[in-house]
């Protein structure tokens, strides 16, 4: 169905408004995907605080243009962006539902910190822990040595006794 040109001027605007301050973008082909698994994953997504938007692909050519450096991501099938301005969130958030639907969902590409990447780039970026978990390994190899120290101090102690 033929969208108005004043219908596609607003989807522009609106798109351009919402991806000045995006920090993180993930490209998602999204064909093949059923309803539910569409709504749970926007569901999903917005808890995150990750937009969700189905754009068609010389609108989304349109917006982004010439802004970011790199070579933009072929855009294959139906597409949809994802967006945030938490740097991990989008790509975290769609790669957790490729996981959970191989054949309906696909990452592109995106754009991360003013580049563009290509899928593979972004789904490493997407197996990056949260930030609880990373602080979480950190305390872990902190506290590794000094635990040891203390295990050994106490079996030469158990020897002496």
């Amino acid at each position: 169905m033929a969208i108005s040109k004043a219908k596609k001027e607003a989807i522009v605007d609106k798109l351009s408004a919402a991806l000045k301050d995006a920090k993180s973008l993930v490209f998602v082909n999204f064909h093949g995907l059923k309803v539910s698994e569409a709504t749970a994953m926007r569901k999903s997504l917005k808890n995150e605080g990750v937009s969700y938007s189905v754009a068609k692909k010389s609108l989304t050519k349109r917006i982004l243009g010439d802004k970011f450096e790199g070579v933009q991501p072929e855009l294959t099938g139906e597409l949809a962006l994802a967006w945030s301005e938490d740097l991990i969130a989008p790509a975290r958030g769609v790669y957790g539902f490729q996981k959970k639907f191989p054949e309906g969902l696909k990452i592109l590409g995106g754009m991360f910190e003013g580049r563009y990447m290509t899928k593979s780039e972004m789904e490493g970026i997407a197996t990056i822990p949260t930030t609880p978990v990373l602080r979480g390994m950190f305390v872990n190899i902190i506290n590794s040595p000094i635990q040891r120290f203390a295990i050994a101090l106490g079996q030469i102690a158990a020897k002496k006794s």
